[in-house]
Parts: structure tokens; C-alpha cells; sequence
């Protein structure tokens, strides 16, 4: 599960950790008000627009706006609720926008040019002084893991691929989280200064906290700043979080910042029936028991020239409901024109799985009132009365004329690829 920035900044500051006063707004009409609110204690007024989205590249797609009156603020507003956010993050028709925040501005210190054989050398004496930090699970060491880095503000998997020597990574301890001497050491490694540690490090201890109690699987700070002035204090400007769906029935108050208009709706709607459904691009849709076999059935329509439509796990017990409603979520995606069902029938017999596909078939109903499938149908089934299976699919084919049997995987992939053309 994904959250706003808006509310990761509330998580933040929940947390003890320092960012700017903002304020969230859904039409144009409240942003001047929203604008001078939040600038009502600087001298010179000056405010950023973020759109609220659940993807990254706004900056890049004009859809973060640095704004000096509400006119300009309600320009800016105006721009972003009456156009969709396209990004390499979003789909290709963009995201709607539909909460904005307008967050005071921060004047943050610029960053003299490193000389010498410093730990990440910085050629622009313009840079400023934004750091990276987040914490997420490390798969190769089942660790959770501290990433930092000196160039923040920009995308982090840019530096990763160009400048790996630019990324700071420290391994936490499973039990204890991160000890205080690591966030000292990565801070002094950022180039830290002064008191300015001891107020990085803080933030990177409270950060661990945030991470584990709230069960994320992600706690991102891009960019973490030094504000400009004689006595420039450390403060995080941006947020983003994700959490295990796992342990959401832990937090409530997390569950409840679920926007349901952000998610896909065939991917909430699967959830409902315990189906593991992630929607794609291609047009092939794909219906298997486990993930590791999805994985597979993916690669090996690719293989043979498709384009998968669908991640879809129906679980190694899946009733024929949850099948029903899984051939159901599938087909209600335009794009896909045959589907690959590749099931493994361990616990669950095949002869069992094959007449429960076969019930699905005969009560699906088409958005014009007609019975069963439209689109081509390969069923590959293996394991556990695997004959039976397959008898009991050739002798359905009368009533659905679509659907075939694949003798094996590559069988089934090659059939459902040569069907769609």
C-alpha cells in the first residue's frame, strides 16, 4: 500500500522529524488561502505546489510548481487539476490529479565545491545541500538496509546506474534497528557538519523506528536539507512510503490513508476474493496457482512472441468462486485477447480444477448478455489426476468452442500466442 507525500510528511512529524508547514487542497478556489497561510511568517512569500499522486516525476512533468503569490498559486492549482500527470511512472493517459499540497518553501544552503580526494566530490559550487535517505529490505542479506546519499533532489536510480560510489548502504541489525554510532558514522560520511550530525543522525534513528513500527516496506527522504542561514537546521522536504499490505490489520491509522481512487480497480477488487492480481500492458491474460509459476507463464508467453495482461495468483486453494471471479477481473480488461490458465494441482486435484474452469466458463456472462468466453481460452493443467483433468476439458470443448488444452507449458504458450494473431 502506497500513501500520499502529504501524509508521509504527517508520519514524519508524528515521528519528531522537522519538515515545512504545508496544506492540502482539492480545487482552485482554496489555494490562495492555502498560499498565504502557509506563508504567513516569511518575509518574502514563497510557496511550492505539489500535485498528490501516487508516482514519481511530477518535477520533470510540471506538476511541481514554485509559486511567489496566491495568483501564481492558483495558476499553478488550476494547471494541475485541469490536466493528467504523465511521467515514466504512469500510465501512458497520465494520472488525474485531484489533491494538491501547498507547502511553504524552504531556502536551503548552498554547497561549496569539494577539492581534493573528499568521499563524493561535488564539481558545482551552486549544489545545494540536499541529501537521500531511506530505509527498505535489503532481499540479498534479509536484512532491512540504510541507503544514503550526498545528491539528493533527483532521481536516485539515475545516480545508483551512473555513480554507485555516490550511495551510502548500512546494513541494520535484525533485533536492535539501527545503533546510534551507524547513523553518526553515515551522517559524518553525507559531510555533516557540527551539530548538523548529531540532527541527520536523529532524523536517520527515528526514521528506523517509523520504518519497523509501521511495518513499511519502503521510508524514503529525497531530499533531506540543510535550510541557508548562520544556524541552518537539517529538515526533510519530501516523503514516500509504501507498507507491507501484510500487516495493514495492525494499523488502522494507516489503512484508513488508503485513497481507493489511486488504486487500480480490477486490483481491489481481486483482493476482496484473495486473489493476487497485478494489472500490465499486454494481451494475454493469465490466470495460474502460485507465484513462482505466474513468473514463469509470464517469461514463456514472451518467449513465444505475447505480451502478458496480468500478474494473477489464485492461491494453491482457489475455490471456484475466487476462479470465477478471477476469469472475471481478467476479461474485464479491454486489452486482453486470449487467456493462459497453467495450473499445478498439488493439494487440489486436477480433475477438480478442470470442472471448476469449466463452471466458470458456462455462467460467465458477457457485457452483451451472452454465455462464456468470447476470447480464446489454453488450459494447461499438470499434477495430481492430471488424466482426468484433461478428458473432462476435451469433453467441454462442444460447449466452449474457445477454449483448448496445452499439453505442456511451452505447448499452452505457443497455442494462446497463436490464437490472438
Amino acid at each position: 500500500m502506497k500513501i500520499f507525500e502529504f501524509q508521509g510528511r504527517d508520519l514524519l512529524r508524528a515521528y519528531g522529524i522537522p519538515v515545512p508547514a504545508g496544506q492540502v487542497i482539492e480545487s482552485v478556489e482554496n489555494a490562495a488561502g492555502a498560499f498565504k497561510a502557509v506563508t504567513a511568517n516569511q518575509a518574502s512569500p514563497l510557496a511550492v505546489i505539489k500535485a498528490q499522486v501516487h508516482a514519481g516525476g511530477r518535477g520533470k512533468a510540471g506538476f511541481v510548481k514554485l509559486v511567489k503569490s496566491a495568483a501564481e498559486a492558483e495558476t499553478a492549482a488550476r494547471f494541475m487539476f485541469t490536466n493528467r500527470m504523465k511521467s515514466p511512472q504512469t500510465p501512458p493517459e497520465g494520472l488525474e490529479v485531484t489533491k494538491l499540497l501547498v507547502a511553504a518553501a524552504v531556502d536551503i544552503a548552498v554547497r561549496p565545491a569539494v577539492v581534493g580526494d573528499g568521499p563524493i566530490p561535488i564539481d558545482s559550487d551552486d549544489a545545494h545541500e540536499e541529501f537521500y535517505l531511506a530505509i527498505t529490505t535489503d532481499r540479498k542479506t534479509r536484512r532491512n538496509i540504510l541507503i544514503a546519499s550526498r545528491e539528493g533532489g533527483v532521481e536516485i536510480e539515475t545516480v545508483a546506474h551512473e555513480r554507485p560510489e555516490a550511495i551510502i548502504k548500512e546494513p541494520l541489525d535484525p533485533l536492535a534497528g539501527m545503533h546510534p554510532y551507524q547513523a553518526r558514522n553515515v551522517a559524518a560520511a553525507l559531510g555533516f557538519k557540527g551539530k548538523q550530525i548529531s540532527q541527520a543522525a536523529d532524523v536517520m534513528l527515528k526514521l528506523s523506528r517509523l520504518f519497523v513500527e509501521k511495518d513499511c516496506t519502503l521510508a524514503e527522504i529525497n531530499p533531506l536539507v540543510i535550510t541557508a542561514g548562520k544556524d541552518g537546521q537539517v529538515m526533510a522536504i519530501d516523503a514516500k512510503f509504501s507498507f507491507d499490505d501484510n500487516g495493514l490489520f495492525r494499523h488502522q491509522d494507516i489503512l484508513a490513508m488508503a485513497d481507493p481512487k489511486e488504486e487500480n480497480p480490477a486490483e481491489l477488487r481481486a483482493q476482496k476474493f484473495g486473489l493476487s492480481y497485478i494489472a500490465l500492458d499486454g494481451s494475454i491474460g493469465c490466470l495460474v496457482n502460485g507465484a513462482g509459476l505466474a513468473m514463469s507463464t509470464m517469461d514463456i508467453i514472451k518467449l513465444h512472441g505475447g505480451e502478458p495482461a496480468n500478474f494473477l495468483d489464485v492461491g494453491g486453494g482457489a475455490t471456484e468462486e475466487a476462479v470465477t471471479e478471477a476469469f472475471s477481473i481478467i476479461l474485464s480488461d479491454p486489452k486482453v485477447k486470449g487467456v493462459l490458465v497453467n495450473i499445478f494441482g498439488g493439494i487440489m486435484r486436477c480433475d477438480v480444477i478442470a470442472q471448476g474452469i469449466i463452471n466458470a466458463a458456462t455462467k460467465y456472462k458477457n457485457a452483451d448478455g451472452s454465455i462464456g468466453f468470447k476470447v480464446p481460452l489454453v488450459v494447461r493443467l499438470e499434477g495430481t489426476n492430471v488424466e482426468a483433468g484433461r478428458k473432462l476439458l476435451e469433453e467441454a470443448r462442444a460447449r466452449i468452442p474457445t477454449m483448448q488444452a496445452g499439453t505442456d507449458l511451452s505447448d499452452a504458450a505457443k497455442k494462446v500466442c497463436a490464437a490472438i494473431k
